[in-house]
């Protein structure tokens, strides 16, 4: 199992979700450090196109989450509402 580390960037997201929507999304997190690859039912998940190094894309509600796995984290970059767009550097 590989820890979830979250940037200081996606943590101040996810204090100013309310506190309903932190608690799905949190529980959604841990399901990525189960397998942070394989899409299903409370995983959301799909490899966004074009980018190298490669980045995954969690979908929980109408939040987003913006994450790259290594060999012993997953590393949480952004976490945005749909339609909020991608801030891929």
């Amino acid at each position: 199992m590989r820890r979830v580390l979250v940037s200081p960037t996606a943590a101040k997201q996810l204090d100013e979700l309310p506190p309903k929507e932190r608690r799905r999304l949190v529980s959604g997190l841990h399901a990525l450090g189960e397998d942070p690859f394989r899409p299903r039912p409370g995983a959301d998940i799909r490899k966004l196109e074009g980018i190298e190094p490669p980045k995954y894309r969690l979908r929980v509600g109408d939040l987003r989450v913006v994450y790259a796995v290594g060999e012993h984290e997953i590393n949480v970059f952004e976490i945005f509402r749909r339609g909020g767009g991608y801030a891929l550097g």
